[in-house]
């Protein structure tokens, strides 16, 4: 939690600076950003700082192959033995896999995946009946849009 009582600590984690730039640029008054650019990362981070939110990204394709979270044997044998298939399946669905271990870790609060789940409407229903506390924010969204969802998960008005 933020040591402004006011103020709302969102943990950003993505594999690179735009989320932090534009949320910090667009949607900023009250709000205090940190990053995390990894799933280990992202868990020590949420237990250390509390974020009130975490605000994660679920493609991660810019971070080395070796800090990606999940297990490349199943996604190989998925894939039948097709190791490029299953790196592209853990590098698209990596914000599912930082999911899983942040809540692994203790994390129970609010998590906002940047990802468009609008096809995916049943796909979205599955994770959040599973986890209350999960919500979405499609990539594209505004920053009207950003700032509703992080006020709505934080369970404060937007300003």
């Amino acid at each position: 939690m933020s040591v402004n009582a006011t103020e709302i600590e969102v943990l950003v984690v993505e594999d690179g600076n735009e989320y932090l730039t534009n949320l910090s640029t667009f949607v900023a008054g009250g709000i205090h950003y940190t990053q995390a650019q990894n799933g280990a990362d992202a868990c020590a981070m949420a237990l250390q700082l509390r974020p009130d939110i975490i605000y994660l990204d679920m493609r991660f394709d810019r971070i080395p192959f070796e800090e990606l979270l999940g297990d490349m044997v199943s996604a190989t044998a998925r894939f039948n033995g097709d190791v490029a298939r299953a790196r592209t399946f853990l590098q698209d669905n990596q914000g599912l896999f930082i999911l899983r271990a942040l809540r692994d870790a203790g994390y129970r609060g609010p998590v906002i995946l940047s990802y468009d789940f609008g096809g995916e409407e049943r796909r979205f229903r599955a994770l959040s009946a599973k986890d209350p506390a999960l919500d979405y924010c499609p990539d594209y969204a505004d920053a009207t849009t950003i700032r509703a969802a992080i006020m709505k998960a934080a369970k404060r008005e937007p300003h």
